[in-house]
């Protein structure tokens, strides 16, 4: 976490609860603000969605939002009206530290579906947590960590921006489907924002950077992304609300492509560039279909530079082209061009899939300026037997 920088008025903290058998493994994350911060959210859209989501989305976009609480190891989804007492309680008894009203603390699990919390455990947990936070990057990596579930690294960023700083951690390593999937984000900032223009500026990075990776295309029921802006003075405005934006749009991107390099069992990022759509909604349709395509996935694995997996997923998404008005490229190889074949030195494409951990497809076509960049990754032995025993 070298240069990694920090936004003031934040605690952090990262504990073992014991909520997971591996011994000394962090599970418990608070996040704490010393003064009253503006909150956004974005969530999953499956309809199936966990006791922590529910709970968080009706405490959104508040002016006095004091922190969360994450605990790692299980989902609290499909766990019925106790999930949501459980949730809730969660989120009391970090309150209870703070001093401050309950609805102004939010929520977020991740881990197995179906299995009621141990309670317990966080009623002993978050206590001693809330305690234990403390402002810098040491306790920051803390909580990174405890969030944390089938990651292999931790997943961090930060940038800074007219004397601010934006900062955040996340974790996802498989159900990333996209619409987030069973991914974690959180940001924190020290800039001043209107609670509305945090949402705006929330939904519309999450829709370019979170929602444009897929590692199997599974839609998770714990997704969630926290923004929380605890500045003093005057909300930005204008040009320097703009950049705030943007700032936080880096952050996700950086935060989205570690999610998608560290998808489970992966051996390859797969970075997909759509270019020339009427729209960029189209440009993402046709990434997406090729990014959740398992012969590309399985092509890519096996260094196989079977290209006509790609446009073959391309035509069938459900964007309206003609052959001739498509083109491919493979990092440096052009395979198809204007709906025509071209040739190719097949061992030197198979290398480039073999021998590079971050490979690149763009397709080509000719209808306006939309465009899009997705990340995914390929389909390996390792990524099957990880989640065949996953529970068992």
């Amino acid at each position: 976490m070298n240069g990694l920088l920090l936004p003031d008025g934040y605690r952090f903290a990262g504990i073992v609860a014991k909520l997971r058998t591996e011994p000394d493994r962090r599970d418990l994350c608070v996040v704490a603000s010393d003064r009253p911060a503006a909150s956004a959210g974005v969530f999953t859209q499956n309809r199936v969605c966990a006791a922590p989501v529910q709970i968080s989305r009706q405490r959104i976009g508040r002016n006095t939002t004091r922190g969360f609480v994450v605990c790692s190891g299980n989902a609290n989804a499909c766990t019925g009206d106790q999930g949501l007492l459980d949730a809730r309680r969660m989120a009391e008894l970090l309150a209870r530290e703070l001093h401050c009203d309950p609805a102004d603390v939010l929520v977020a699990s991740t881990g197995v579906i179906g299995r009621p919390l141990p309670m317990a455990v966080l009623d002993a947990g978050i206590p001693v947590a809330a305690r234990a936070a403390r402002p810098g990057v040491e306790a920051f990596a803390d909580a990174a960590h405890a969030i944390l579930t089938t990651d292999t690294v931790v997943k961090t960023a930060s940038a800074t921006v007219g004397g601010a700083t934006v900062a955040g951690f996340a974790k996802g390593a498989a159900m990333i489907g996209p619409n987030m999937a069973t991914m974690l984000g959180f940001l924190l900032t020290d800039a001043a924002v209107r609670p509305a223009d945090l949402q705006s500026i929330l939904r519309n990075a999450c829709d370019d950077t979170f929602n444009c990776i897929s590692v199997e295309g599974h839609t998770s029921t714990n997704d969630t992304v926290f923004l929380l802006a605890n500045g003093p003075g005057e909300p930005l405005h204008g040009a320097a609300l703009s950049a705030f934006a943007a700032a936080v749009h880096g952050v996700c991107a950086d935060l989205a492509m570690q999610i998608a390099k560290d998808a489970e069992g992966a051996n390859h990022l797969v970075t997909i560039e759509v270019v020339g759509t009427r729209t960029d909604a189209e440009a993402r349709t046709i990434a997406k279909a090729v990014a959740e395509s398992a012969l590309v996935k399985t092509a890519v694995f096996g260094a196989d530079p079977n290209w006509g997996r790609v446009v073959s997923a391309a035509g069938y998404c459900g964007v309206a082209f003609e052959e001739r008005e498509l083109s491919l490229t493979m990092g440096d190889f052009n395979l198809y061009e204007a709906g025509q074949p071209l040739p190719f030195d097949a061992k030197a494409a198979s290398a480039y899939l073999r021998d590079n951990r971050d490979v690149t497809f763009r397709l080509t076509l000719t209808h306006g300026p939309g465009r899009c960049t997705f990340y995914t990754c390929d389909l390996t032995y390792k990524y099957v037997e990880l989640n065949a025993d996953y529970t068992t």
